[in-house]
């Protein structure tokens, strides 16, 4: 499968340590202060998903909570169908800049050669 094959090949998690450790190479505060800086910024956007709050970050999108009602689902070994209780499922919008700067770096002339990104 391409479309897999791609995503092993140029993907890579990006995790907690790794927000910190940008945070202090990039700020220039220390690994304690920045480890609690992204902390600290991941607990406000989390608490305010948790009151249902959207959370718009410009030029890169949008967390939003959404309600989904209860519904019929399928167990699909069996085919039993099964309720599904209603719940709240968080979404990320990402903004049209943000779209814009990953589409750009996949985006290839028909020579195969990369399109240069526009300023």
């Amino acid at each position: 499968m391409m479309w897999g094959r791609a995503m092993t090949e140029t993907s890579k998690t990006v995790t907690r340590v790794d927000l910190c450790e940008a945070v202090y190479q990039k700020v220039g505060l220390s690994r304690t202060e920045s480890s609690a800086f992204v902390e600290l910024v991941l607990k406000e956007i989390t608490d305010c998903l948790e009151k249902g709050e959207t959370v718009k970050l410009s030029s890169f999108g949008s967390f939003m909570v959404r309600k989904k009602g209860q519904r019929i689902g399928r167990n699909p070994k069996t085919g039993t169908e099964v309720p599904i209780s209603p719940r709240r499922v968080m979404v990320f919008k990402p903004s049209a800049i943000l779209k814009q700067r990953i589409n750009a770096q996949h985006r290839t002339n028909g020579d195969g050669s990369k399109v240069q990104p526009e300023a």
